[in-house]
């Protein structure tokens, strides 16, 4: 059964969290003062109920009348006054009514009676205590919104830095490995969100250093296979005609041709490569490269335009594309020219799901009904070589359902090559200044 996970932001957390102890710490501050303000007044109120009990028990002793609101032997009198004067002690009780407390004294006499005085609670006193109460109450409820507006303003600068750290690592995790996530969080206050960004720097340190490895090692390797795969080829034209003598030459430029693109997939993924910047008519230059590559392939211009771009560098992009939709596609093979976009489309099974979803990866070809050979480079080589000229390339299906298809026929792939409107320059730059289209 699937959970349900409720989303919330860091800095509400904090402001909640820190709204909820501020709540609980005014409460069990009010609590304490309201309670030690009315302790101090009810003790207050005793001690001046029992210094008029005593000056009317002066004055009763000299006239024998109960003065000032005095009773003698009252029989209100609580019973634990009636016990502590019963034993000799003058004593003081506050008894809680309905009404308030009532605030009670009393005196043992010398002929056996009792002296006791009898008063509500001051009205000035319950007051001031009414005063207390509704000052606790708005100092408590301004602490809870301070407390609100502080956690808002740590919290957001907390997220705000945790947001930056997290969109760096997803540019790194989008190939950009140049990107630090330390300098894109910044700030003066150090925290762990400096902890979590030197660590992903860390690791995409490391991982940097194990892909240049790995493309030293492989640039190593294919670079020692270029000799002896030279020579068999060589080789292989010295052996008499025949169908072995064939099988043995395919097979050798076989090998050539995956040493050299092994090569060039070393080099590309240096990011030394640069592009030699030329202005071209984009559709017609297409045309006659793909005239030139593959005759039966249907090429539509639908707008052309010029574009700076490294005509070598997109000539391999075309073989290569062209070369994947006639080995792993279907027929026919269509090439669009839009503007500065170029679209080419078999009728075949599409690409497979982990391309689409991961991009072009050497030495995968996917599902096997477009994979039965190859070695997974051509498209590789063909993103490579995309991205030294800035441009864009993706990969996606064209369904049954899709406007490209016509009814009842496979949706077939579609790849699209999207040119920057400035190329990279030759020192790998992009130009500053914006120039309008040539007509």
């Amino acid at each position: 059964m699937k959970r349900l996970a409720l989303r919330t932001g860091v800095r509400w957390k904090i402001s909640i969290a820190i709204a909820v102890v501020g709540a609980l710490v005014a409460a069990a501050l009010s609590l304490v003062v309201h309670n030690a303000a009315r302790v101090s007044m009810l003790d207050n109120a005793r001690e001046v109920q029992l210094e008029r009990l005593l000056f009317a028990q002066r004055m009763y002793d000299t006239t024998k009348d109960a003065k000032f609101n005095t009773k003698i032997n009252d029989p209100a009198l609580p019973r634990d006054l009636q016990d502590k004067t019963r034993h000799g002690r003058r004593a003081t009780y506050v008894q809680d009514t309905g009404g308030g407390p009532d605030v009670w004294a009393a005196v043992p006499l010398g002929n056996g009676a009792v002296l006791s005085l009898h008063s509500r609670f001051a009205g000035r006193s319950t007051a001031i205590m009414t005063d207390l109460d509704r000052a606790l109450l708005i100092g408590s409820v301004s602490v809870v919104f301070g407390g609100c507006a502080l956690g808002v303003l740590i919290g957001g600068q907390l997220s705000r830095r945790l947001r930056k750290a997290a969109a760096a690592a997803g540019r790194v995790a989008q190939g950009n490995t140049d990107v630090r996530v330390g300098d894109a969080v910044g700030g003066i206050v150090r925290d762990e969100t400096d902890d979590l960004a030197g660590a992903v720097d860390a690791l995409t340190d490391a991982l940097n250093e194990r892909i240049e490895a790995e493309r030293r090692v492989t640039a190593d390797i294919a670079h020692e296979l270029r000799t002896p795969v030279t020579g068999l080829l060589t080789a292989a034209e010295l052996l008499p005609p025949g169908r072995p003598t064939e099988l043995v030459r395919d097979r050798a430029q076989a090998m050539r041709t995956l040493v050299e693109d092994v090569l060039e997939v070393a080099r590309l993924d240096s990011a030394s490569e640069r592009a030699e910047l030329q202005e071209i008519a984009l559709g017609e230059f297409v045309a006659r490269r793909v005239a030139t590559l593959d005759p039966a392939v249907t090429i539509r211009l639908v707008q052309d335009s010029f574009v700076n771009t490294d005509p070598r560098r997109l000539e391999r992009i075309l073989g290569n594309l062209l070369a994947n939709a006639a080995k792993h596609g279907g027929t026919p093979v269509e090439v669009t020219v839009e503007g500065r976009v170029v679209r080419i489309r078999d009728h075949g099974p599409g690409f497979p799901d982990a391309l689409l979803r991961e991009g072009p990866s050497r030495f995968r070809t996917g599902a096997t009904d477009r994979a039965g050979h190859g070695h997974g480079l051509g498209l590789t080589i063909a993103a490579g070589q995309a991205r030294v000229l800035g441009a864009r390339l993706t990969f996606r299906n064209a369904g049954p359902e899709s406007l490209e298809a016509e009814p009842g026929e496979p949706g077939g792939a579609v790849a699209v090559l999207w040119l920057p409107e400035h190329a990279p320059t030759n020192t790998g730059s992009f130009p500053m200044i914006k120039f309008p289209d040539q007509p």
